[in-house]
């Protein structure tokens, strides 16, 4: 008997949530074969049969929590040829009998929907809308609600076919462990009779790829199977790239850019709005509260003030214009500003060493490492992935970086080790078309630049009226470690960097 085991789950990630199981006690597996899909609040994880036999315990069910090392089942080895052989043997009138007996004990069992691990250091979460009502039929891994968190919204899926009953209403705060919900047996009964006849010829298809390859979303992660619905992917179509020839996230956002465009459905005649108040109120996800919390904990806790100064970038823009198209044929990534303004901001912490400093009580900690965070905005809220050894990287390794945390920042794949550690932000409203704004610091940080808008405006150079593309820049620092000084002049070496870019490169 071979033990299936938790694997390691990462650094700073001490427990999982077990997401779904791909066969039952007593199925047939083979070694390597995916067994159970575990969920932690970064990734998914897949545990493979460690021989091959037959399934014979499940010891941890969908929805349990558990940490590195826990025993999730056992494989009871070289049983696969003594399990299938019986199967054609048994004559109709026994099988029936059989399924007879069973339906009882099913119709009388309950299973427990509980809440899944919501991410390390998260200790509860708030109820969203159930998707079911008390006494609707569902159908294992169709999803039931979702429960928001200060970090990421957890999917929490029916555990069994069968009949909802609902015990945690919508908005409650609830914890790991506790009971939202159970899924009596009775559902799956009604529906047995149904599933009988056809199974002999579907059971040559119940192996792992051939599952994907069908088109079936039984075989998919909750992540993945996300992902394929809302954009309308064919599972036939997405290449896999995970073990087993499994489809990962990645593979189906991959595919996402590359899937031809669905016709058009016929427009279903839509209900009329209801009328509603003139106000609506609605409940702060978790993620919102954490980050309002965060905010205002950081103009409570540092001396913030804010200097501003403004650049001109006609020769920064005149770099870029002219170099773009070879950067990107040598490098195989755009050149933008990011880079030029990483590199300046570096060079100034190098000068002004305590805008790179932090404190901790009644000491200084000066930093000699520069890791710069890098807000992004998600459609869930604010996060700030961090560019570690930023003075280390070319243009290009800040431009590949940058892009890469972009990324697994709206694709919610971002590690906590991406989002903690960093010695000063940066962090660009004139994306959005900001012109100014005096943004908050990143706690424990002691300094924040804002980027923004380029404007074209008139400017008086060397006694004649030009047009120049402008930009302000504001830095936001904590004054009681940061004297204005320090911070004003922080602020003109940037300026100077970026006016002028060959000063970089000559280290001047």
């Amino acid at each position: 008997m071979a033990d299936i085991l938790t694997p390691a789950l990462g650094e700073s990630v001490t427990e999982a949530t077990i997401a779904k199981w791909t066969k039952k006690v007593g199925d047939a597996v083979k070694k390597d074969e995916l067994l159970v899909e575990l969920e932690t609040d970064k990734v998914s994880l897949e545990v493979v049969a460690p021989a091959d036999g037959v399934l014979g315990a499940i010891n941890a069910a969908e929805g349990d929590t558990v940490v590195p090392g826990t025993v999730l089942g056992s494989v009871t080895e070289g049983g696969a040829a003594a399990a299938a052989a019986p199967a054609p043997a048994p004559a109709p009138a026994k099988a029936a009998k059989a399924e007879a007996k069973a339906a009882p004990a099913a119709a009388a069992s309950s299973i427990d929907i509980t809440v899944p691990v919501m991410g390390e250091s998260v200790a509860e979460g708030s109820m969203g809308k159930w998707l079911k009502k008390s006494g609707d039929a569902v159908k294992k891994d169709e999803l039931l609600v979702e429960i928001e968190t200060d970090k990421v919204a957890v999917e929490v899926s029916a555990p069994a076919d069968g009949v909802l009953t609902i015990a945690a209403d919508e908005g409650a705060t609830v914890t790991p462990g506790q009971k939202i919900g159970s899924v009596s047996g009775s559902g799956a009964a009604a529906s047995a009779p149904a599933a009988a006849a056809p199974a002999p010829a579907a059971a040559p298809a119940n192996t792992g790829s051939a599952q994907v390859s069908g088109g079936k979303n039984d075989t998919l992660s909750p992540a993945v199977q996300r992902v394929v619905a809302e954009n309308n992917l064919d599972p036939k179509a997405i290449a896999a790239t995970g073990p087993k020839g499994n489809i990962t996230k990645a593979d189906a956002i991959a595919a996402i850019g590359q899937a031809a465009p669905a016709p058009a459905a016929a427009a279903a005649p839509s209900a009329p709005r209801a009328v509603g108040p003139r106000e609506e109120r609605v409940k702060m996800t978790r993620l919102r509260q954490t980050i309002a919390r965060r905010l205002k904990e950081s103009q409570n806790t540092a001396a913030q003030l804010t200097t501003f100064n403004e650049v001109d970038m006609t020769n920064v823009m005149a770099l870029r214009a002219q170099y773009k198209e070879v950067f990107e044929k040598r490098h195989g990534v755009k050149l933008g500003f990011m880079s030029f303004f990483t590199k300046a901001v570096v060079a100034a912490l190098h000068e002004i060493p305590a805008v790179n400093a932090e404190i901790d009580g009644t000491d200084i900690i000066y930093k000699n490492h520069y890791d710069i965070g890098v807000a992004v905005g998600t459609e869930k809220g604010l996060v700030v992935p961090v560019l570690r050894d930023a003075d280390t990287l070319s243009l290009a390794g800040i431009e590949k970086g940058i892009g890469a945390l972009g990324k697994a920042a709206r694709d919610g794949a971002l590690t906590m080790d991406q989002l903690q550690g960093g010695t000063f932000t940066i962090t660009n409203g004139g994306t959005y078309g900001s012109l100014m704004s005096t943004p908050i610091l990143n706690a424990p940080q002691s300094g924040i630049l804002g980027m923004h808008n380029i404007v074209q405006r008139p400017m008086a150079i060397n006694g004649e009226v030009k047009i120049r593309p402008m930009m302000y820049l504001a830095l936001s620092y904590d004054h009681r470690i940061v004297d204005g000084k320090e911070a004003v002049t922080f602020l003109v070496r940037i300026k100077e960097l970026l006016e002028d870019p060959q000063r970089a490169l000559l280290d001047l």
